[in-house]
């Protein structure tokens, strides 16, 4: 299994209690779950196709 980088998540305590409770459900702990979310964004983000101009300096909101 490949290494994985450790960091330090400053979190809301209600996020934190959401985040819980949606890996309770899916039999994952709270790292996992939040890694999982985090992919499925990284792989919905990859399948758009790049902009090009302005639009592309400004962040965009987070899909849901």
């Amino acid at each position: 299994m490949p290494s994985r980088k450790p960091f330090l998540l400053r979190i809301d305590p209600e996020l934190w209690a959401d985040l819980e409770a949606w890996a309770k459900d899916e039999l994952r702990s709270v790292n996992g779950q939040i890694e999982y979310i985090l992919k499925q964004a990284v792989q919905k983000r990859k399948g758009r196709p790049r902009q090009t101009g302005p639009a592309a300096q400004r962040p965009g909101p987070i899909p849901d």
